[in-house]
């Protein structure tokens, strides 16, 4: 599983004119999923991505996590982070996990994120043609991976 976190202002994902997840102050997850990912490496990067300290306490120190400040979390599936372009000028997706076992994984990734925050976490729409618009603050993005 590859991750990008962004610290955000605001981000919204928006599928074919309608807004199907938006959120204020927090952090735009984009997620891939490989085809051996399992539950303990779902539960994992969730725990991480919610326990992050990136965010700035009283002295301006990127000390505090999305859950100590009160964020919010928006979580778009992308499956262009297992791309592989080491070869040639067109990326190749065979790291990333086919629909079939990365739509479970996703949705698991999703609930596990919603059971560590204690509120629901809107997100993209599988598979589809996403616009995802943000306000990146900092900016600060942070790039996870359980290869890694």
């Amino acid at each position: 599983m590859r991750t990008v976190i962004q610290r955000v202002q605001h981000a919204s994902v928006t599928v074919e004119g309608r807004i199907t997840g938006q959120i204020g102050p927090g952090l735009l997850v984009l997620a891939g999923f490989a085809p051996d990912d399992t539950p303990a490496i779902l539960d994992w990067m969730a725990r991480k991505l919610v326990q992050l300290r990136i965010f700035s306490d009283e002295e301006g120190k990127m000390n505090r996590s999305v859950q100590d400040v009160g964020g919010q979390v928006l979580v778009v599936s992308q499956f262009t982070l297992l791309a592989d372009a080491r070869k040639g000028n067109r990326p190749s997706y065979i790291g990333a996990a086919p629909p079939p076992i990365a739509i479970p994984l996703y949705e698991q990734f999703v609930q596990r994120l919603e059971q560590l925050l204690g509120y629901p976490v809107p997100t993209g729409e599988f598979g589809a043609d996403m616009q995802v618009a943000l306000l990146n603050d900092g900016p600060v993005t942070i790039v996870l991976d359980t290869k890694e």
